[in-house]
């Protein structure tokens, strides 16, 4: 019998700052100024799910390292055209500190899935998503993603990156919540959407926060994380921008991660896989 492979949890960071810090110095892995993009790309999609009155749009900006793809969400039109010849080809360490806070983000994040990709042994748990249609898929990932939190029938979430698969997994467990997105307007079911998701967890109206890794690339994750870790509030973290960072913050002010690299669920009708750290997983 083979012995089981040793698990080497990446430390906790304090913030995204310092693990810029840390991989520019070279104290997390290799130098980034050895490590070059080789493909840079964005993604752009439109949906509405079969069945839901209402779509929405997606723009992800892209870098592979190697094996690894780094990724980070942008509102749709925000990423200058320029963007994607300015990555690639560049080193990583020129990127980590470029201007523009996405290309930081998804630099960061694919030096990170280099170094540390989404395995057992990093304290990974995969969880495996069936073929089907974009519907089908995003409600088995909502299923596993709301899964990681740890609250009783009748508690209160503050959903900060209205999907509504997640509103609607809450519902089927018994859980209420807040919407919160950048651009306001209804759900699905027609219910108003907030759009200062500090302000709502300052209010005290929730018992715990899921949040869109999306928060890294617009730069409101790091109140959340810092009132979590001040308030001993649970935030759960539902990962395609950033999913190789925010796993670096478990213990941290982020109580767990649902990670999904890149392919997306909603590129492909065939199996996908999804990887959870920290919460009590699947159930």
């Amino acid at each position: 019998m083979n012995a089981a492979a040793p698990t080497t949890t990446p430390a906790p960071a304090d913030s995204c700052e310092e693990l810029v810090a840390r991989a520019l110095a070279g104290d997390l892995g290799p130098d980034p100024k050895e490590l070059c993009v080789s493909v840079s790309f964005a993604t752009r999609q439109a949906v509405r799910h079969d069945g839901r009155g209402s779509g929405y749009r997606n723009e992800v900006l892209s870098l592979r390292l190697g094996a690894a793809v780094g990724s980070c969400a942008v509102e749709p039109g925000q990423l200058p055209d320029d963007a994607i010849d300015t990555c690639v080809g560049a080193d990583v360490s020129r990127l980590l500190q470029h201007p523009l806070l996405p290309i930081r983000v998804a630099a960061l994040d694919a030096y990170l899935m280099h170094i540390t990709p989404h395995l057992p042994e990093h304290g990974a748990r995969t969880v495996h998503l069936p073929a089907g249609s974009s519907l089908m898929k995003s409600q088995a990932r909502a299923k596993t993603v709301v899964s990681l939190l740890d609250l009783p029938a009748g508690a209160t979430v503050l959903v900060v990156g209205v999907v509504n698969s997640l509103l609607e997994e809450l519902r089927s467990r018994g859980l209420n919540y807040i919407p919160c997105d950048l651009k306001g307007g209804t759900t699905e079911w027609g219910e108003p959407v907030v759009t200062d998701a500090l302000a709502e967890v300052e209010s005290g109206r929730c018992d715990a926060v899921l949040a869109s890794g999306m928060t890294l690339g617009n730069g409101t994750f790091e109140p959340l994380r810092r009132h979590a870790l001040a308030h001993g509030r649970q935030l759960v973290m539902f990962a395609q921008t950033g999913s190789a960072i925010l796993p670096r913050f478990l213990g941290h002010g982020v109580s767990a991660v649902c990670a999904e690299p890149y392919p997306f669920f909603w590129l492909d009708g065939g199996p996908g896989a999804i990887h959870c750290y920290g919460g009590s997983g699947p159930r």
